[in-house]
């Protein structure tokens, strides 16, 4: 049991390592903000937020430009939230309620 919890923690250390070894040095931020810069040459940047403001009564047909956001566009991570938020209440609850004798 104790060499699989080894094992593990050395592999979750060796993955934060391997996501540590693509970050920027200290100071060179202008170099990685050059690199973003050219990959956006030549692609038509479209603003997500301009696009949600132009468009959130026409999709959805609800006067309330929130209620489109969180309803429509962003419902997928929306639910995920939920989720989260709900499941986190319920354990709460599991472990805080008092158990009979």
């Amino acid at each position: 049991m104790k060499a699989i919890q080894i094992t593990i923690i050395a592999a979750f250390f060796g993955l934060m390592i391997y996501g540590a070894s693509d970050l920027p040095y200290r100071g060179q931020t202008e170099e990685r903000r050059e690199q973003t810069r050219n990959l956006d040459q030549g692609v038509e940047h479209i603003d997500p937020g301009e696009y949600y403001v132009a468009n959130a009564y026409k999709d959805a047909r609800t006067p309330n430009m929130v209620t489109v956001v969180l309803g429509d566009y962003r419902s997928l991570d929306t639910l995920g939230e939920q989720i989260v938020i709900y499941t986190a209440g319920l354990i709460t609850i599991l472990l805080l309620r008092r158990r009979r004798k």
